[in-house]
């Protein structure tokens, strides 16, 4: 029979790199983001804060994520066509 341990290896690394790319992508603040929303979910859960508020604020967490990783992405964009028309930075 012949030695499966470098094949093993090379399924273990593919599975670990498809989750990787699947969960953090090119945006590794998604990520960061998601699990602090449900941190703080479960935290507000875990210690009785009201119910509404709970339910509430993972949206709220949700959409402030979601804005912040556009403007990153806004910023992005503007800096790499900046660089492209070899104009000088501005400072932000």
């Amino acid at each position: 029979m012949p030695d499966s341990g470098p094949r093993l290896r090379r399924y273990v690394a593919a599975f670990g790199h498809f989750w990787w790319e699947f969960l953090v992508g090119d945006t590794p603040e998604l990520l960061v983001g998601a699990v602090l929303a449900v941190v703080v979910v479960a935290f507000f859960a875990h210690h009785g804060v009201a119910r509404a508020v709970t339910v509430a604020s993972l949206p709220v967490l949700v959409i402030a994520m979601l804005g912040a990783s556009v403007r990153r992405a806004q910023r992005a964009a503007a800096r790499s066509q900046r660089d492209a028309a070899g104009s000088p930075p501005t400072p932000t």
